[in-house]
């Protein structure tokens, strides 16, 4: 049985040393929902790349303790990959939220599009990220990721678009006759000494239109190709962070 994962994102809260006291809802999850009992390995960490073995001492619902026994070591990242994600509609930025922290996205950024069908107010836009927030956790818990992503408020285009700068690599994902294969790319692709800061642009149902993506290949992104099929924005989002990873772990 895999050790038991909780998020803490303060481990030295507890005052007595090598011990580290979970929030509550941590407390229920590890307790009430994973039935863990004292003695039971459990693997904490920060979402900032820091883990701790620990043992559960006190299987308490509300505010559960444990001892620390050793750091662990994490490996640093080997890229720090951005998504910026076109909002799409339903749930299905939640299954991308799920997957890019699967992959080891570092930051994602839903942009809301010209073809993005959902319009948010200000609360429900903090509702959402919230939301995403949640399911980042529980997919870093369940594939033992150490790192959790940031994940933004959703954004018009019109403000993400100055964000377009600073990457080692900026790249959209396209079906124009124009783009590039992945493998072009990273032939062509001269990594830095630093972990290489790739961005990712993603559209929505329908694409980004025209007129973004032309604004897009202005501030600098390059038109890559992710195959001859048309993939759905769940899909492309996957398929484009996990081919960098996979290439530039080669």
């Amino acid at each position: 049985m895999p050790d038991h994962r909780v998020f803490c994102p303060h481990p030295a809260s507890d005052p007595a040393p090598g011990r580290i006291v979970l929030p509550a809802p941590e407390s229920h999850h590890l307790v009430t929902v994973n039935r863990a009992r004292p003695g039971d390995p459990v693997v904490a960490f920060d979402g900032a790349g820091h883990e701790w073995n620990t043992v559960l001492q006190t299987a308490d619902r509300r505010a559960a303790t444990l001892t620390v026994v050793s750091p662990r070591d994490v490996p640093p990242r080997r890229a720090e990959l951005t998504l910026f994600q076109g909002l799409p509609k339903g749930g299905t930025m939640d299954t991308i939220v799920r997957q890019a922290t699967e992959i080891g996205a570092a930051r994602i950024v839903p942009v809301i599009t010209e073809h993005s069908q959902v319009q948010l107010d200000t609360n429900r836009a903090e509702k959402k990220q919230d939301r995403w927030h949640t399911t980042a956790l529980e997919a870093a818990k369940q594939c033992g990721n150490p790192w959790l992503p940031a994940i933004d408020v959703p954004q018009p285009w019109s403000q993400v678009l100055p964000q377009l700068t600073g990457f080692d690599a900026l790249l959209i994902a396209s079906l124009q006759p124009e783009t590039v294969s992945l493998e072009t790319w990273r032939r062509e692709f001269t990594p830095p000494a630093h972990p290489p800061r790739i961005a990712w642009l993603i559209g929505p149902e329908g694409d980004f239109s025209a007129a973004e993506t032309a604004a897009a290949i202005t501030t600098g992104a390059r038109p890559v190709s992710l195959g001859p099929l048309v993939l759905r924005c769940d899909t492309a989002a996957a398929v484009a962070l996990g081919a960098v990873q996979a290439l530039l772990h080669e």
